[in-house]
């Protein structure tokens, strides 16, 4: 990894980059990577290390229970391997570049973190759990269910909603245990409680991009709050 670069003097992400997940989306396959393994560790992999050393010290200011770990295995950056074992999509590299910046206890990806997320198509922060398991699941639920006040106000507050909208996939149907005439029922049907904030694609290159992010993540805190206290996780 290259040297990590203090908050505000982060330069932004290369021009190439971008280019480079175009070209891997046209070529994704083993020879071609191989070939230009050295152009992903430039473009793409050493400056997210960069990123993502930067933002430990206005994480820390937001939480000091979500870490920032600048590693290229086991730690922030998601892999560019795909796992191809399940899905119909054989193609072994992802196109996009993924960061998570997981809570300490966290044991997967589905557990509450920030997020960034960058392709050429879609650039966007995200905050809250994307399919949480069975048991998060429950206790969002059930604490929703329980503290609808508390949800309704996360929803009103002005900077948090005037700056992410909810995405991520629902039941049809109420689920099981909880009354179909819940005032919030359609909260109580989502699989996924995690909002986003898009931006520009090229809004990436920009020495002001790291500024944006850190507040997005701070602008998120309601809802990261909320599922923390669901879950019985500091913040």
């Amino acid at each position: 990894m290259s040297a990590g670069k203090q908050g505000p003097e982060f330069p932004g992400f290369p021009a190439g980059m971008l280019l480079f997940l175009d070209e891997l989306a046209n070529n994704n396959h083993r020879p071609w990577f191989q070939e230009n393994k050295q152009r992903y560790q430039d473009l793409v992999a050493n400056p997210a290390l960069d990123f993502i050393a930067a933002m430990a010290e206005p994480l820390a200011d937001i939480s000091k229970h979500f870490e920032a770990i600048p590693r290229r295995s086991g730690g922030s950056l998601m892999r560019v391997y795909r796992d191809t074992r399940f899905g119909p999509d054989k193609t072994p590299y992802k196109t996009n570049v993924g960061i998570q910046f997981r809570h300490v206890l966290a044991r997967d990806i589905h557990a509450p973190g920030f997020y960034l997320h960058m392709e050429p198509a879609e650039v966007f922060v995200g905050v809250g759990s994307w399919r949480p398991d069975r048991g998060a699941l429950a206790k969002i639920r059930q604490r929703i269910a329980e503290k609808p006040k508390y949800w309704q106000a996360l929803e009103q507050d002005k900077v948090f909603a005037g700056e992410f909208d909810f995405s991520g996939d629902s039941l049809k149907r109420a689920p099981r245990g909880f009354d179909p005439e819940h005032p919030l029922i359609e909260t109580l049907k989502r699989k996924d409680f995690i909002a986003l904030k898009h931006f520009p694609a090229r809004d990436i290159e920009s020495p002001v991009f790291f500024e944006a992010v850190s507040a997005s993540f701070r602008n998120g805190l309601p809802l990261m709050r909320f599922l923390c206290d669901a879950l019985e996780l500091k913040i």
